[in-house]
């Protein structure tokens, strides 16, 4: 017990910004509003640099977990940074949100056990696909 109260002091880096920077994904493509908000609901929590965090944030080690899973995301698609990457990887970065879309593999079901506002239905896995694939041949 003293060593679960112990470690609710160890502080963990907080993934929030109170700016969009000019390079956003949602910035500087023509993002219709449903596939927006689907994003920012099922994505951008770990692959932004603005994470919404949840109530349980706050109580190790849920708090080391969380930050574990957003240095990931970031570091694999970060769409804050998303018009720094060149034409070629952002058709690599497509194609992969698509493969990944058709498999189910994100949004992650660790995620979405809590978050039941990020799983995708059918038709907006297929509504999101075909956007995404549309925007990779227009590179």
């Amino acid at each position: 017990m003293v060593a679960f109260v112990g470690i609710q002091f160890i502080p963990t880096t907080r993934n929030q910004s109170d700016t969009v920077p000019l390079t956003d994904f949602m910035l500087v493509n023509n993002v219709p509003k449903t596939i927006q908000k689907k994003l920012q609901v099922s994505c951008y929590d770990c692959h932004s640099n603005n994470t919404q965090y949840p109530w349980y944030n706050k109580i190790q080690p849920v708090a080391w977990f969380l930050e574990d899973h957003i240095k990931e995301g970031k570091a694999e698609l970060n769409f804050s940074e998303w018009d720094s990457l060149s034409s070629r990887r952002k058709s690599s970065k497509l194609r992969s949100i698509i493969k990944q879309i058709e498999s189910g593999e994100m949004p992650l079901y660790s995620y979405t056990l809590i978050h039941r506002d990020a799983t995708f239905s059918e038709l907006e896995a297929k509504e999101m696909i075909n956007w995404i694939t549309q925007l990779k041949d227009s590179l």
